[in-house]
């Protein structure tokens, strides 16, 4: 992996393994920034927003025990955004993250 990130690539915070929050969930919103927040010259929009439309087609077949967990870790995130600090976009993305994506229901 290259050791300096372009300048306008989003980067979504490293949150420690001691959490428990499950790697796949972290490797999705580790994307889902850098998809929907990097700057055009460093992701083509329209490739960003066609990954983006596929990663939410698969998070809304979450049922059962898999969306119960991405539920848990989602509150574990939230708490340890606000407890570390983190921007309040940040907070907000993970708060909203199940509804932006179609698997829970505005509103």
């Amino acid at each position: 992996m290259a050791d300096e990130v372009p300048e306008g690539a989003a980067v979504f915070p490293i949150v420690p393994e001691e959490l428990g929050v499950h790697p796949l969930l972290l490797a999705v919103l580790h994307a889902v920034v850098f998809l929907e927040g990097s700057e055009a010259d460093v992701v083509h929009p329209g490739a960003a927003e066609e990954q983006l439309e596929l990663i939410a087609t698969q998070l809304q077949r979450l049922r059962g025990d898999d969306l119960r967990r991405v539920r848990e870790d989602l509150a574990v995130l939230v708490d340890y955004a606000k407890h570390a600090r983190w921007e309040k976009t940040a907070v907000l993305f993970l708060k909203s993250f199940l509804k932006n994506f179609g698997v829970e229901p505005n509103g």
